[in-house]
């Protein structure tokens, strides 16, 4: 299933995933810092839910680029979509 995503329409997401970028980085620094295990934690804990946030944003998009190509949703994997989504839990 190939699927064309409206570059305007990820902006924000690719945004999202750079802030995710930074704070890996300033998670990097932490670790080597010796930080507190909290703040690590803290820190590891905001960047996954933004790259989960991306994930769900990514296959939210695909759907609506997939259900406009195929309105029946024919044509649409269900079980396939259904492992992806599984797999950003």
């Amino acid at each position: 299933m190939t699927v064309e995503l409206d570059s305007e329409e990820l902006r924000p997401t690719i945004m999202r995933l750079k802030r995710a970028r930074g704070q890996l980085d300033g998670i990097i620094r932490m670790l080597e810092e010796g930080r507190d295990c909290e703040d690590v934690i803290t820190q590891i804990a905001a960047v996954s839910k933004a790259v989960d946030r991306v994930g769900f944003a990514v296959i939210a998009a695909g759907l609506r680029s997939c259900y406009e190509d195929d309105p029946s949703g024919k044509g649409m994997d269900i079980k396939r979509l259904e492992k992806l989504f599984l797999s950003l839990s």
